[in-house]
């Protein structure tokens, strides 16, 4: 039977480490188009070290939905609506959510020196999009014209 004309299980221990990946970070799939043949969404697990920070990094197009599985994770990125760029961290715990837009420069943080923080992931776009920063930027400010503007 083809992929896309059944129900899929992905049992936990199951996940595809097969992925883009940003340091400090290890990401598993789920849900994607080469695991369950899925065209618009990507869905899977983050796990951050204690006492880990990840790379800078977006995930292009592609909106991205977090809900804290495990842990306290941080999620940190710049704003400038002060009129001065200011690092802004947002705080979680277990059963919160986080909503990255597309091409937001962040990073996650696990302040904990002893426990592993999970958080579970979902995606626009069938496959994770990881581009890794050398540092944060605020989106529209970023000298890379490449970079799309808002």
């Amino acid at each position: 039977m083809p992929l896309r004309a059944r129900l899929h299980h992905i049992r936990a221990d199951a996940l595809d480490g097969d992925t883009a990946q940003t340091g400090g970070m290890r990401r598993f799939a789920a849900i994607s188009g080469s695991t369950v043949g899925s065209e618009r969404i990507w869905m899977g697990q983050t796990h951050v070290a204690p006492d880990t920070a990840s790379s800078n990094h977006h995930h292009g197009a592609s909106e991205t939905a977090i809900h804290v599985v495990k842990g306290h994770p941080e999620f940190v990125f710049l704003d400038d609506s002060s009129g001065t760029p200011e690092e802004i961290r947002i705080r979680t715990s277990p059963g919160d959510y986080i909503f990255v837009p597309s091409y937001v420069p962040h990073r996650e943080e696990n302040p904990s020196p002893d426990d592993e923080a999970v958080v579970v992931i979902a995606r626009s776009t069938q496959e994770a999009i990881v581009v890794n920063l050398p540092e944060l930027y605020v989106l529209g400010r970023d000298p890379d014209a490449s970079r799309p503007r808002n």
